[in-house]
């Protein structure tokens, strides 16, 4: 046992590391719900005894309160979409249900088990999740233990609030074959269920232009990420004239790629990016991009979440809006 663990009392997090398993499973024991066998409780409970666990009354009573409390989960405040999201979810949800409790991934790549189980423990009404990256069974699994609204992410057989990917990632390929450009690269997202759909649409627009597509995935979804993949497309023998990216974040990071290497855009460089966001509009910037209309989909998200909250038998909401694209000047025909 390390000296913090000595100076500090046990924690939910510390038996759960003790048996092996999650922390929402250890809340789960102790408050007596279901889905916990009696072999994992007596685990469970045996690990706190050794550690000297002791569960928190005053937690557990203010958990309580927040029955009627919206979760929200962000996976990365760092990038504005998410901002907008969430300035969209709060407009929409009424005054008498005006308590919303936000968590926010704490990992590189966005996959934070523990921001989600913190607001599971929390016993909030209903979560709003934008994005969570884990597969989509996992996602079911987390929504049979508290209702999940899926922001800018479908899930088969969860409430889902998403911008048409297809159709908006179909757009600003065939925006950039239009101005003559063969050699287009995508700047694309890790793989993770629900976060491909871009990168298929663009490879199937290539591919029906009768060119290669060249997809470069970035490791993951931060603006490092981003410019390590930009690099490589921008370092390579065959350098394209063009790169359709992931996102803002990712086009941002491409743009300062090509100006360490001297490159113009959009004269040596056409750019397209995804989200439309604030920075992207700036002058002296005017990204070419696709605006998925992230605070619409906060609102409809929130409104679904209401709904969900007092129709729990509804049917299971689908909600897709048409993204568009807005041309600035960060594109420009292929240069001869």
């Amino acid at each position: 046992m390390g000296l913090d663990r000595q100076l500090r009392p046990a924690t939910q997090s510390d038996v759960a590391r003790e048996v092996g398993v999650s922390r929402t499973l250890v809340s789960f024991a102790f408050r007596g719900a279901p889905g916990v066998s009696d072999e994992t409780k007596q685990a469970i409970f045996e690990a706190a005894k050794r550690l000297g666990y002791r569960p928190n009354a005053a937690a557990a009573d203010l958990a309580r309160k927040h029955r009627s409390a919206v979760g929200l989960y962000l996976m990365d405040i760092h990038n504005e979409v998410y901002a907008d999201i969430l300035s969209g979810v709060r407009m929409s949800l009424p005054q008498a249900h005006n308590r919303l409790i936000l968590s926010v991934s704490q990992s590189i790549d966005g996959v934070d088990a523990e921001a989600v189980d913190s607001l599971i423990e929390a016993r909030v009404g209903i979560i709003i999740a934008a994005t969570l990256l884990e597969p989509d069974e996992r996602v079911r699994e987390l929504a049979r233990i508290v209702p999940i609204v899926s922001v800018a992410r479908p899930v088969p057989g969860v409430d889902s609030v998403y911008s048409d990917d297809d159709a908006g990632a179909r757009a600003a390929t065939e925006h950039l074959l239009s101005l003559g450009h063969t050699r287009i690269a995508h700047l694309a997202g890790p793989d993770y269920d629900g976060h491909t759909v871009r990168r298929r649409s663009y490879e199937k627009a290539m591919r029906g232009a009768g060119l290669a597509p060249r997809t470069v995935p970035a490791h993951d979804f931060t603006q490092d990420g981003g410019m390590r993949a930009a690099s490589e497309i921008l370092d390579s023998a065959d350098r394209p004239t063009a790169i359709f990216a992931h996102n803002d974040q990712f086009a941002l990071a491409a743009r300062e790629a090509a100006y360490a290497r001297g490159l113009a855009i959009p004269g040596d460089l056409s750019l397209v990016g995804y989200d439309n966001s604030r920075t992207g509009r700036l002058h002296g910037i005017e990204l070419t991009s696709v605006d998925l209309h992230a605070m619409e989909l906060g609102s409809v998200a929130g409104a679904v979440a209401m709904d969900r909250l007092n129709h729990a038998q509804a049917p299971i909401a689908d909600e897709r809006l048409i993204p568009e694209l807005v041309v600035r000047n960060s594109t420009a025909p292929a240069p001869m």
